[in-house]
Formats: structure tokens, sequence, C-alpha cells
């Protein structure tokens, strides 16, 4: 269940998948609440509820299924995710990005030598024909939510690094966004340095911390 404010519906998701702005408002600077989820406002881009942490309920799920995407159910939640992971590493094999299946969840983690360039939010070309594989198979798979989350190493203030990794984020969404997924799947969120997963005492360790994750989960109903 998400806990801070997220995105349930974005009409507008449609600038250049190499932009640095945020493509929900056009501004330069990203709206930010305390939990680091990306809002849009104004222009009209969000035209889905926007629901915070009272319901303690990702509202995601209610707003497909009451949109007629029907959710899974039992065995057929698996299987489903099965079929999804089958796709995504067959369009990942020599990429670079991992593919790891965590009980029902799928995880893409795509690190930031192949994504993104030093201190850019801006998706490096030689990249962008693999984030729009990933985006055509979670078009197929439409009873699916997706996380996308930003990280970076400890070096630079915490401000910088939160604010690079959010706009990380959004750049990897918009592209993914732009193949034609319903908006109101997303859940963007820029983690800073906040959740490393090596040291970052060390290079190596450092370019780890460096990168993107997709975290794709069913959408289960009731």
């Amino acid at each position: 269940m998400k806990s801070s404010v997220l995105v349930a519906g974005l009409a507008a998701l449609s600038l250049s998948a190499c932009t640095s702005l945020n493509p929900f408002t056009g501004d330069t600077q990203l709206s930010k609440t305390s939990g680091g989820a990306i809002v849009g406002a104004g222009s009209g881009a969000v035209v889905g509820a926007i629901a915070g942490a009272a319901t303690g309920h990702d509202p995601r799920v209610a707003a497909l299924i009451g949109a007629g995407i029907g959710g899974l159910t039992g065995a057929a939640i698996g299987a489903y995710m099965d079929q999804q992971e089958t796709e995504l590493r067959a369009q990942l094999q020599g990429t670079g990005v991992s593919v790891t299946r965590v009980g029902n969840q799928i995880i893409l983690n795509m690190p930031s030598n192949i994504t993104f360039g030093i201190d850019s939010a801006t998706v490096q070309s030689g990249f962008t024909q693999t984030l729009v594989s990933v985006g055509l198979v979670l078009k197929k798979f439409n009873k699916t939510i997706v996380d996308v989350y930003g990280h970076t190493d400890d070096t630079g203030s915490d401000q910088h690094n939160l604010d690079l990794s959010q706009r990380r984020a959004v750049a990897v969404a918009t592209l993914l966004a732009n193949q034609g997924i319903d908006q109101r799947r997303f859940y963007i969120e820029g983690k800073g340095e906040s959740d490393p997963i090596a040291s970052n005492t060390t290079e190596t360790g450092r370019a780890q911390n460096r990168r993107v994750e997709i975290q794709i989960s069913p959408l289960q109903q009731g």
C-alpha cells in the first residue's frame, strides 16, 4: 500500500522522452510531498483522483477496477505474472537490466551507467528502445500497477540527490507511459540516497546505488 500521495491519472503525459522537465506540469522544479511522490498540478495534466494516506489503501486498484479493468484472483495471479516475466526477460536479455521475481512482483533494476549520463536526467539515446520495449510489455499486461523509483549514491547534497532521483524516475515513467499505458497505473518517487543496495564507500558500490527500479505488481481483485 502506498502511504504517500500518488498520481492516479495523467492525461497529458506526452512530452519528449528526453525532457528533464516535470512532464505533469511543465515546470523545471518538481512538486514533492513529504513522502517524495511526484504530483502533477495545473495545465489539466491530472484528471484522476489524487488520494493520500488517510484511506490506508492504494487508490490505483479501485480506480482501475472501477474503470473496467478486471483484477486478478487466485491462481490466475501467478500465471499472469509468469507470462509477463517471460516476455520481459526476452525483451531485456543483453540490455544490462536485471529482472528479479519476488513472489508475485517483478522488479527491473536499471543501473545509471546505461540509462543516464553523469548528473543528468535525460535518458540516453541508446537506452530509449529498451524502455520502449518494456512499455509495450506493460501495455500488453495491463492488469498490473507500476511503481518507478529513482535512486542515487551519497555523493553530493541530500537535496540535490533527491531532486536528481525524482527527475530520473519521471523521465523513465514518461517514456514508458508514452507507449500508450494507462497513466493511472503509475506511482513515481525519487528516493535520493536513502535506499542503497551496496556500500557507498567504494565506486563499485556507488555505481550499484545509482539506479532506477521499476516494480510491477498484480492488480488484485478484492
